[in-house]
């Protein structure tokens, strides 16, 4: 208390002399007060102006110390005054920037928790070709149905046989019988090791690659008959590709792993929403 009257009496002489009324100075510490009061309710709605606060309250007692001492400069307080404003002014653009990037923010997290949402429904709904000994997964971020080459043709050939064509037949009815896989775009990748061909109709892994995704996705997009034959999806959403021995799954270094490589890939072709990385959803 008497801390204040000594601030108002030191006030009222230095108005007095300098030829500012009371109420002018009243005045401008009412201003600094409010600019304070709102910087102090900004920095508590964020921690990251905390800092800022604790400098501004240092230059607070700066200013009390010089009017307690009677010598201040009249010019050079409203100078600080003025200055201490702006200064706020900044901290607040700079709270309003950090509170735009929060919502922002929030707003990505909810996409992402969509999309994730999104690919959890569909994983399930491919989960029933895990029952057939097909392997699901997200590879290069892009959903892969992986079908085992050997189990869809004969080695060096591009016929598909009678176990590929029932493996086929059951994926594409998973795929025909839900609306939103019916509505996705696929591509139909072929896969091979390295053993490398020698001469024959497909020449190289590159030919018996692209061979073999075309019969496959000749099979898909055929009608179906009485007898089940055909896969009956929509051709205009499905296209081939022959990646030959380019991108293995396994070393090829064991038969094992080479197995592993000659393989036929259904690939649920991304919406650009959903070109992320999403590696994290296994």
């Amino acid at each position: 208390m008497k801390r204040k009257l000594s601030v108002v009496l030191a006030a009222s002489l230095l108005s007095a002399a300098c030829g500012y009324s009371e109420e002018e100075w009243q005045a401008q510490l009412d201003k600094y007060g409010q600019l304070d009061s709102r910087f102090k309710q900004e920095q508590s709605e964020h921690a990251a102006t905390r800092a800022a606060l604790e400098d501004a309250k240092q230059r607070v007692a700066a200013l009390e110390a010089k009017l307690q001492s009677m010598g201040v400069d009249l010019d050079q307080l409203n100078k600080q005054l003025e200055a201490e404003g702006a200064e706020k002014a900044r901290l607040s653009a700079s709270l309003d920037e950090t509170t735009r990037a929060l919502q922002e923010y929030k707003a990505r997290a909810a996409q992402l928790e969509r999309i994730k949402q999104r690919f959890e429904l569909l994983r399930q709904k491919l989960q029933k070709l895990t029952t057939l000994g097909l392997k699901v997964s997200i590879r290069r971020n892009r959903m892969v149905i992986s079908l085992p080459g050997d189990v869809l043709f004969a080695s060096g050939k591009d016929k598909l046989r009678k176990e590929g064509v029932e493996v086929l037949d059951q994926v594409a009815q998973v795929i025909r019988n839900d609306s939103t896989l019916s509505k996705r775009f696929f591509q139909v990748a072929g896969h091979t090791d390295d053993v490398a061909l020698k001469g024959g109709p497909f020449k190289d892994n590159w030919g018996l690659s692209a061979m073999r995704a075309r019969q496959v996705l000749v099979y898909l997009v055929s009608p179906t008959d009485a007898k089940g034959g055909g896969g009956g999806l929509d051709p205009t959403r499905l296209h081939a590709a022959g990646y030959g021995e380019t991108d293995p799954i396994e070393a090829n270094d064991t038969d094992e792993h080479r197995q592993a490589n000659r393989r036929v890939e259904l690939v649920l072709m991304p919406d650009v929403s959903e070109m992320l990385d999403l590696k994290e959803l296994l």
